[in-house]
């Protein structure tokens, strides 16, 4: 009952700031301008006093509009005052062995030591995880296991939690059975068990690029060659240049992350996903489709999947729980359409079953309802940390510095002046113990020199923002 209150309550205030917001964003409210006081709002909106300093409240914590003592409330920020989106980048002209550089190990060797702001992990801070309830839900799993969760768990998984991934996917327009899901240990061993199912050593896929660097993993791990297509920081993958690449270079599959893509951010608009799913069809080549962003959406409703569009079995949908809910559960699945025997006679031979206990406890959690408000509670919170990392990005970097506006998901893409190396910023922002993860390691090229990818994971705070005014000075004093 309370948390139905709770949520009613929220609705209301959240509804009343998101008024404002628009108002913001179409400019009828500009930077400077005053806002109504806290008793004349609840008045206009018919709500409690309350309610209307949680609306502002609200507003305040993403950075849009500022408390002054004595005076009230006024706007603070607006996204004209934000700098210009990056630049597509040039296509490749080459199907290119995956060579996993260096760099990476590099990177992550030097993020490991302690006291580091660390803005190169795409993870949510523990403080947004439901720690306690999923603690709730692990000691339930073991009580009403009739083997405390000792044994092995069936090959295919959990069949509780089967069924409840089934009725995750209705958000997405999706309608699959429990049958038709494998579980995963996480979501990279089911990008690897369905590129395995689809190609063979030699073959040619197509990707995007930047792009996560464990799809090289993958990649490199089965023997493939890549073509990186040209993706759009707004809408994805640039299909017509898919299109065009496939006769020319034999491309036999496709791995793309079309909601939130890491590190860009992007989504493909659904229309589009749909053109891609039926230009893939008639081709009859299989796509990847890596969902983990796909629930941590910023706006109204929760964007489609490729997979929803999918008639022939060619889409095998991948995503996980690792960033939603608990990363070190190591929860994935796949929904591999006609492709399901041969992933399953795969996982077999690769892993045999995934964690009993993990799995149990995840379905507990989800059927008790638990999920839904936390992932409500979750994206809120990620949107508010995009707004105000967003908003130090624009006011502490070079005005000729680009920026990503995500709509969901972890991470800020930032272009810098082609001047700058963004593997030696990365060494020279160690030295003030902040982390970044340079842009070289998001293409088998060691391409987007000049660019970073800036995690919003963390809630905003003092530290944090110190941490990315450093950058900014790092930057801006580059020789």
């Amino acid at each position: 009952m309370k948390d139905m209150l709770d949520v009613k309550t929220e609705h209301k205030y959240t509804e009343v700031a998101e008024r404002i917001e628009s108002l913001i964003e179409k400019k009828l409210l500009k930077v400077g301008d005053k806002l109504l006081s806290v008793r004349a709002l609840s008045k206009e909106q018919g709500i409690s006093l309350s309610t209307a300093f949680q609306a502002y409240y609200f507003l305040e914590s993403k950075g849009l509009i500022e408390a002054r003592p004595q005076s009230g409330y006024y706007v603070k920020y607006s996204r004209e005052h934000t700098l210009d989106i990056p630049q597509v980048c040039e296509p490749s002209d080459d199907a290119v062995p995956v060579s996993v550089d260096d760099m990476i190990n590099s990177v992550y060797r030097d993020l490991n030591a302690k006291g580091i702001t660390n803005f190169s992990l795409a993870t949510p801070s523990i403080k947004l995880l439901p720690t306690a309830k999923l603690n709730k839900a692990a000691l339930q799993a073991i009580r009403e296991s009739p083997t405390s969760c000792l044994n092995y768990e069936n090959v295919q998984g959990n069949a509780d939690l089967r069924k409840q991934i089934a009725r995750q996917a209705f958000n997405w327009g999706g309608t699959p059975s429990e049958d038709d899901i494998v579980v995963t240990a996480g979501a990279v061993e089911a990008l690897s068990l369905c590129m395995k199912a689809v190609t063979k050593p030699g073959d040619t896929v197509a990707i995007e690029t930047p792009t996560y660097y464990a799809i090289f993993q993958v990649m490199e791990s089965h023997g493939l060659k890549v073509v990186e297509i040209p993706t759009d920081p707004l809408l994805g993958i640039d299909i017509d240049y898919l299109e065009q690449a496939i006769p020319r270079f034999d491309i036999k599959a496709c791995l793309f992350v079309n909601n939130f893509n890491n590190p860009l951010g992007s989504c493909m608009p659904d229309d589009l996903k749909k053109k891609l799913v039926d230009m893939l069809a008639k081709k009859e080549i299989p796509l990847i489709e890596d969902d983990i962003y796909g629930e941590l959406y910023f706006g109204k409703t929760r964007p489609k999947t490729c997979k929803s569009f999918d008639k022939k079995g060619l889409v095998l949908h991948c995503a996980s729980f690792s960033k939603s809910l608990a990363p070190g559960y190591r929860i994935g699945w796949t929904i591999p359409g006609k492709f399901k025997e041969r992933v399953i006679r795969l996982k077999r031979m690769h892993s045999v079953s995934t964690n009993t206990l993990t799995q149990a406890a995840v379905a507990n959690f989800l059927s008790n309802g638990r999920y839904e408000l936390h992932l409500r509670h979750l994206r809120k919170a990620l949107h508010t940390q995009s707004l105000r990392y967003l908003q130090a990005v624009s006011e502490y970097f070079p005005d000729d510095t680009r920026v990503t506006r995500p709509q969901g998901g972890f991470t800020l893409w930032i272009e810098m002046n082609k001047k700058i190396n963004a593997f030696k910023l990365h060494k020279r922002a160690l030295k003030h113990n902040i982390g970044i993860a340079p842009g070289q390691i998001f293409s088998t090229q060691g391409r987007f020199e000049n660019c970073f990818r800036l995690s919003y994971g963390a809630p905003w705070d003092e530290k944090i923002e110190e941490g990315i005014k450093t950058l900014g000075r790092l930057v801006r004093d580059w020789k």
